[in-house]
């Protein structure tokens, strides 16, 4: 495969690969604050107990939207591929979220592009 000549422009998967942190992002934290609150109110506060293993994918999610942001920025700044985050959502199937973890099979597959891969390259390399 040949890297594409035209790195100047954000590639398609490089915007997808940014909407897609975004989204799971915004369901984590919906998904872990939900968990938290109905096993906190389901077993009348002794759920507390397990607060900080269901609050995981809202910090999860807090990342991600820190990530996102700075793979939306309209002056593009430097911003390496985060292949913690993907392993991280690929992760919160345990936690029984199925759409993170597709997020993050497919942050995976998106960076093995190689438009995706010489973006990342072009944003990354020093400015001469």
């Amino acid at each position: 495969m040949s890297i594409p000549q035209n790195t100047s422009e954000k590639p398609g998967m490089f915007t997808a690969l940014a909407i897609i942190t975004l989204v799971s992002g915004i369901l984590n934290i919906f998904y872990g604050l939900t968990i938290t609150a109905l096993i906190v109110i389901g077993t009348i506060g002794i759920g507390l107990l397990c607060a900080p293993i269901t609050i995981l994918p809202t910090i999860l999610g807090v990342f991600e939207l820190l990530y996102a942001v700075k793979l939306l920025n309209a002056p593009q700044q430097p911003v390496r591929f985060s292949q913690a985050i993907a392993i991280m959502e690929i992760c919160c199937i345990l936690a029984g979220n199925v759409l993170s973890t597709v997020a993050g099979i497919l942050a995976l597959v998106f960076y093995n592009d190689a438009s995706v891969k010489a973006y990342f390259d072009k944003i990354n390399s020093p400015a001469v």
